[in-house]
């Protein structure tokens, strides 16, 4: 493809801003000189992103067709980063709804281009013999083609980068687990490509010629078996060699809650990967090189692909998480300030403690809390907490954090996502849990005589029906431990801290992965 002007720069609109790809996606095209719009549900969770001042946002639903209009006015370029994977057993459907509405809006926009990321369909095999998830993504990238818009479709396998669903998920059973009895997917081949060659090619996509309108598949220059992968990535991370087992007897099913065990990966989001891993998942041709040819050093490499992201992690670097995105169906209703809110009953445990340490030194522990750290109380009951919720279908404990020390509107904090945060003084997190109604927990940090602090804490919850009730008051004889616990341990490990003279932890960025 012809060198394009410098001067040819697009106005783009990005839906899935909020979420993994998205998130990396938004700089990458603003570096390109492109006018960035994003699509989002909640436009407060661009607020503490390093780049929100430089996009426009709009608010909107992709399945909403009425809010789409005014998103599309004056695009050039519109990117479909979103899917219902995990939202339960229809999410075909609501897949295709969002789809069909977006394709349509677009052509009646104007705009000159779609540009989608879905997944590597196995070469050969019917559409009635994939994983619902693939097959999904397919159909996707076929609406969208014969929407009366030029569509990029770029179709990967795995993706990885730090804090890709399936980098996680390889991680986490390769560090966790010397010795495995594994499903027989592992023998798969598979062709996983660097999330920085995905930006790549996706950033690449806004100047492709009018008439282009097909799918790409990308993959790296590594074909791997899953099994293969788990190797490399112990000998790259520095681990003994690992012993692989394989199984026939391990289903998908039965596979992905051995993914949910072992990984911060739901069984819910485990169950649909695994499935699409039944199949071989390689390249069948390399034509997007003809638009965006290799770099000079050729496409990253599996081994250098984990060096990178594993560097990302160690420096706190991450930029975005497969958790980056909210939970669809997660509530949004506004935290309710008034204890007779007019949404109706309000449980509350307020707790208020003097510390004896500066505001900032207790800030500091406030807004480390969660991850590694814990929840600083009876920690056999926050992990029983977990257990339970995955065992129902939620996203369990271990989803852990982006940042070990800081925290921003949007992040996923274990089973809670960052509501809201002011530096220094406030930080409220809304329940991802499933729960008989929404829930939220407020840590505030406020200064106290002497030059000392005060810490206060309230949990909330908003029943609904008769089971929100009877939850609220199945569990309140525990408050005192875990809540009360909460405050006294908070307050100790700010002493402790402050005492020691404990530095603040320093993010180092890294080269990208």
């Amino acid at each position: 493809m012809p060198e394009r002007a410098e001067s040819e720069h697009r106005t783009v609109l990005v839906t899935g801003a909020t979420g993994y790809i998205g998130g990396r996606l938004v700089p990458e095209l603003l570096a390109a000189g492109h006018r960035v719009r994003c699509l989002v549900r909640d436009p407060g969770r661009l607020r503490d992103l390093p780049w929100r001042g430089e996009v426009e946002s709009v608010k909107g639903d992709v399945t909403r067709p009425g809010t789409l209009p005014a998103a599309f006015e004056g695009v050039e370029v519109a990117y479909y980063l979103v899917h219902a994977l995990g939202t339960g057993p229809s999410f075909e459907q609501r897949d295709r709804d969002a789809a069909e509405a977006f394709g349509r809006a677009a052509a009646e926009a104007g705009v000159g281009r779609i540009v989608y990321l879905g997944g590597l369909v196995p070469a050969g095999v019917p559409d009635a013999e994939l994983s619902p998830h693939l097959r999904s993504r397919a159909e996707v990238g076929r609406i969208l083609r014969g929407g009366g818009v030029p569509t990029a479709e770029l179709r990967a396998a795995v993706i990885l980068g730090s804090g890709s669903v399936s980098f996680e998920m390889l991680r986490h059973l390769t560090e966790r687990l010397p010795v495995m009895v594994t499903p027989s997917w592992v023998g798969t081949r598979i062709q996983p490509i660097a999330v920085r060659d995905v930006l790549r090619y996706l950033v690449a996509c806004a100047l492709l010629p009018p008439g282009v309108n097909r799918s790409f598949d990308v993959g790296g220059p590594d074909v791997l078996t899953y099994r293969e992968m788990m190797l490399r990535y112990a000998r790259v991370a520095g681990l003994p060699r690992r012993v692989i087992v394989p199984v026939p007897v391990l289903t998908p099913s039965l596979s992905s809650h051995w993914v949910g065990l072992v990984t911060p990966v739901p069984s819910g989001l485990a169950r649909p990967l695994v499935e699409s891993l039944r199949h071989e998942v390689v390249c069948g041709e390399h034509d997007i090189a003809a638009y965006s040819p290799d770099p000079p050093g050729g496409l990253t490499g599996f081994d250098e692909a984990v060096r990178l992201a594993l560097k990302r992690i160690q420096d706190a670097d991450v930029a975005t998480r497969w958790s980056s995105a909210s939970l669809p169906g997660a509530p949004s209703d506004p935290l309710p300030t008034d204890p007779d809110w007019a949404g109706g009953s309000l449980y509350e445990d307020d707790r208020e403690l003097a510390v004896d340490v500066p505001p900032a030194a207790l800030w500091d522990v406030v807004e480390g809390i969660g991850g590694e750290n814990g929840w600083y109380s009876f920690p056999l009951a926050w992990a029983l907490r977990g257990q339970l919720d995955r065992l129902v279908g939620g996203v369990g404990l271990r989803r852990g954090r982006r940042d070990p020390a800081r925290l921003r509107v949007g992040d996923s904090l274990d089973f809670w996502r960052v509501e809201e945060i002011e530096p220094g003084r406030l930080l409220r997190l809304r329940a991802e849990m499933r729960l008989p109604g929404p829930a939220w927990l407020e840590l505030r940090v406020e200064p106290g005589e002497d030059g000392g602090a005060v810490y206060r804490q309230r949990a909330l919850f908003h029943p609904l029906g008769l089971a929100g009730h009877a939850y609220w008051w199945s569990v309140a004889p525990f408050h005192a431990v875990v809540f009360g616990g909460m405050a006294r341990n908070i307050a100790a490990r700010a002493r402790a801290q402050y005492a020691a003279g404990a530095p603040d932890p320093v993010s180092t960025p890294s080269s990208e992965a």
